[in-house]
């Protein structure tokens, strides 16, 4: 059986390139100056600043502006803990109406808008210096729908109550990422990746329909078959044409339980060899790979391929007996809804260890098949643990490219992608793995991805020019920037990642 001391490491691995898929925008610009004066409106009973402040002016509220600095504390930080930046104020929006409202406020005076669902960035992408912070978080509302099998949901939900609620109806969301304490808004501003990425794409593939607010304002309700323009520029659209405020996801019909097996291979290209096989007849419900140091010097390259059932336990032989793994396998039951929240105890370990709050300059990437075995090589041979940090591992995840179907989650032409994680803990204060290394690390790894035909997944922490962006899209390019002239004409939501305008 599985060691369980390993499983939880190994599975805390498994949230970083995928869970980190948390909402990838914010504002990295020079601050822009508020006016004295607002367009005049009726203040809100709740929250509303008092006399002599930016705010007096602003709309009626149904919930709360904050603008007190030690209100405010919580929003200069996130998961990266890399970039700091002080918002001027904080709405916790007690309606939808509150989000447009305050974006319409903000857009004539060129106030920069950065949504916020977790904090769960690398990068500060959902920080902003003197602008205003859309804390979702109180769009928390989960509706299933059991005769069309969807849950409508609040973009301040996160996935581990969109769990709990469906599985009370017998069904689950059918691709989760490794961390579900993620709220549904910030992954699907940048994708949503997991081990059943390879099954079902990543969690935008899963949408029906979206509430977006776009940078007027405007509340619209969007599909792949009404107002499609903006629900493609949504969906892995990095904030940057509209907020997203709900969300209808296709559910499945979910399993009992959960067989696991844990396969160690030799090297990179045996591991990747085996997930080539897996991946091609589909065998596994959830299959990923994780690259962790052996302890003398050299790595431990693990296949993690897990079967659903619900009476009969799937049959071993059938499933691993032909993938070539090295030393004994490792299989362990679950229940499903364990399974898919396996990472909680590592997470509070974690907290409780003060790693959490070490910096955390991850890097993910997509990269096209045949490149895959000597990049992933090349790096772990100029990687070694103590570049990796404390908590830090690799994964490297297979996904077939006809899988992922939205527009803007920018993957390389090639028939499958492997997603490489380099989930990097740098020592605090500047210790002996400084985060400015690091992230030059992470540019240099980028660039070689660029030179391969890889990309970039989004939601780490990487340093990026306007011309990268423009290669990062392609031939979407000019579509994306449409789309943000057109939804965003104020230039104010999500601009720090440097996409339309120069990050700082």
């Amino acid at each position: 059986m599985r060691d369980d001391a390993q499983h939880s490491r190994r599975s805390f691995i498994r949230a970083a390139s995928t869970g980190i898929g948390a909402l990838a925008v914010g504002f990295d610009a020079t601050s822009r100056a508020w006016a004295a004066e607002a367009p005049a409106g009726t203040p809100g009973a709740a929250g509303t600043a008092g006399a002599g402040s930016d705010f007096r002016h602003v709309p009626h509220l149904d919930g709360r502006l904050l603008i007190d600095p030690a209100d405010l504390k919580p929003y200069e930080d996130d998961y990266g803990h890399l970039v700091h930046r002080t918002p001027r104020a904080a709405l916790l929006p007690g309606s939808v109406r509150d989000v447009a409202a305050m974006i319409a406020f903000c857009g004539p005076l060129g106030i920069p808008v950065a949504p916020r669902g977790q904090g769960h960035q690398a990068y500060g992408q959902a920080q902003v210096e003197g602008g205003l912070i859309i804390d979702l978080g109180p769009l928390d509302t989960i509706a299933i729908d059991t005769r069309a099998n969807t849950a409508t949901v609040g973009a301040g939900a996160v996935w581990s109550a969109v769990l709990a609620a469906s599985l009370a109806h017998g069904l689950t969301p059918p691709v989760f990422t490794d961390y579900i304490e993620l709220s549904i808004g910030g992954t699907l501003s940048a994708g949503g990746l997991g081990g059943a990425s390879q099954q079902h794409g990543a969690q935008v593939d899963n949408v029906l329909e979206l509430q977006v607010v776009t940078g007027t304002g405007e509340i619209r309700t969007c599909s792949r078959t009404r107002e499609a323009d903006l629900f493609h520029a949504a969906l892995s659209g990095l904030g940057q044409v509209g907020v997203i405020t709900r969300a209808v996801i296709e559910l499945v019909a979910a399993p009992t339980s959960v067989r696991s097996y844990s396969l160690v291979y030799p090297t990179v290209a045996a591991l990747t060899a085996a997930q080539r096989v897996a991946v091609g007849d589909g065998r596994f419900d959830w299959l990923e790979g994780t690259i962790l140091p052996d302890g003398s010097g050299g790595w431990l390259y693990i296949l993690g391929g897990s079967a659903f059932y619900d009476a009969t336990p799937p049959d071993d032989n059938a499933l691993i007996g032909d993938l070539g793994y090295v030393g004994p396998a490792q299989i362990q039951d679950s229940p499903y809804q364990a399974f898919v929240d396996d990472l909680a105890p590592t997470v509070a370990a974690l907290k409780a260890s003060g790693e959490w709050y070490d910096p955390h300059p991850w890097f993910n990437g997509f990269l096209p098949d045949a490149a895959t075995d000597a990049l992933v090589a090349a790096t772990l041979a100029a990687t070694t643990p103590a570049d990796l940090g404390a908590s830090g591992l690799v994964l490297l995840y297979p996904v077939p490219a006809a899988k992922l179907t939205t527009p803007l989650l920018s993957v390389p032409d090639s028939d499958l992608v492997f997603l490489l994680a380099v989930l990097r803990t740098a020592a605090p204060d500047g210790g002996a793995l400084p985060a400015p290394a690091l992230l030059q690390a992470n540019r240099d790894l980028y660039l070689q991805f660029q030179a391969v035909g890889g990309t970039q997944y989004p939601v780490g922490a990487i340093p990026m020019t306007a011309a990268d962006w423009r290669k990062q899209y392609g031939a979407r390019w000019e579509t994306f920037r449409a789309a943000k002239q057109r939804f965003d004409p104020f230039g104010i939501l999500a601009p720090g990642q440097g996409i339309f305008a120069p990050a700082h």
